[in-house]
């Protein structure tokens, strides 16, 4: 392919590494919102139960920060192949349109809930409130559900091709730190709003650090390759256990957030986890999955999934689990996440076999 900025081809590498972290990240975002039940629908008996449910989603922690290393790290190639505009076009027309779509279709599932209700049980006619349910509802969509990620990661981009030119300066990367180092202190004092889905310059830094590994990649590996396996399975497990804990602490202060994506044990944990997954490289199951084919489409499809199919599957836990024994919402949690990402894997299969396959963003 022409290089659209030097008029000279870009020798280009094979990054099967990227797909292969690309759909564990995926996996592991699944999980999180695949496991998470409202305290509404089950509200924890012990203080055992509570680790064990923290310990789950935590485990699943490390998959948004992954995909915004991985995300820089071939950023770095990109915008030598393409004008910052070309480039943020190409973007828009493969990522934003699908999702723009999807996001969507959510929310008529959530609208349609508030209708059904109305047309059934107050002959046709919605309350007073009905303009503030609308206004929950996109919140909901665009600020609570994983809907959040798109609109944050394009101004994360627009942000780098913005500075382009200092792309690889040190001390741009320190301002993206700060930034994230902020809205990390800000979890404790909640001066602005501190959840992570609003967090618009917090994940600009995993960006910038991905393209100094593209541009670094012969470095850090053979920096990696000094390092055991085994270390970075011990520093996954340590900050996993600090990522609990931290979550722990912050129930107890009853943060809006306590599982926040940018606690600091959280962005050591994400990247613990990257680098071992980096060491190993090669994971033969994920080639079955498509990880380049249908990544995109799952996270479009599975908060829908999540939020709106999975209670039609299970209607008696539709409002409350807390008749089951822990046991048996252990269970559930697991059918919940096999069933999501089964459902999203297949649907997005399909989808790419029709013409209906740019849905997907392919």
């Amino acid at each position: 392919m022409k290089n659209l900025v030097n008029e000279t081809p870009t020798p280009k590498r094979s990054y099967a590494f990227v797909d292969a972290i690309r759909c564990i990240a995926m996996i592991s975002i699944v999980m999180e919102h695949a496991t998470t039940l409202p305290s509404n629908i089950y509200h924890p008996k012990s203080f055992t139960e509570v680790v064990v449910l923290s310990t789950i989603t935590q485990i699943g922690k490390f998959g948004t920060v992954c995909f915004f290393l991985l995300a820089g790290f071939l950023i770095g190639e990109k915008f030598t192949d393409y004008t910052p505009v070309q480039y943020l076009k190409r973007r828009l027309n493969s990522t934003f349109l699908p999702w723009l779509i999807w996001s969507g279709v959510f929310f008529l599932f959530l609208l349609g809930d508030d209708i059904f209700i109305a047309m059934r049980f107050n002959h046709g006619q919605f309350d007073s409130t009905f303009g503030s349910t609308i206004i929950d509802q996109l919140k909901l969509v665009y600020l609570h559900s994983s809907f959040w990620f798109i609109p944050n990661f394009l101004i994360c981009i627009t942000l780098l091709l913005i500075f382009k030119k200092w792309l690889y300066q040190r001390w741009l990367g320190a301002i993206f730190l700060l930034f994230t180092c902020l809205y990390a202190i800000n979890i404790y004092y909640e001066v602005i709003d501190p959840l992570h889905s609003t967090a618009i310059f917090g994940f600009v830094f995993f960006l910038w650090l991905g393209a100094q590994f593209n541009k670094h990649l012969n470095a850090l590996e053979a920096w990696m390759k000094k390092v055991p396996l085994g270390v970075w399975i011990a520093l996954t497990l340590i900050t996993l256990v600090l990522g609990v804990g931290e979550s722990l602490i912050l129930r107890n202060t009853n943060s809006a957030d306590p599982y926040n994506t940018l606690r600091l044990s959280n962005i050591l944990y994400s990247m613990s986890f990257f680098f071992m997954l980096f060491s190993i490289r090669e994971f033969p199951f994920t080639k079955r999955l498509k990880p380049r084919e249908t990544t995109y489409g799952i996270y479009l499809l599975q908060f829908i999934l999540v939020y709106s199919i999975v209670p039609l599957v299970f209607p008696t836990l539709k409002h409350s689990a807390q008749s089951l024994s822990f046991p048996l919402v252990l269970a559930y949690l697991l059918a919940r996440f096999i069933m999501v990402y089964a459902l999203a894997w297949g649907i997005v299969t399909l989808l790419n076999k029709t013409r209906m396959k740019w849905l997907t963003g392919n």
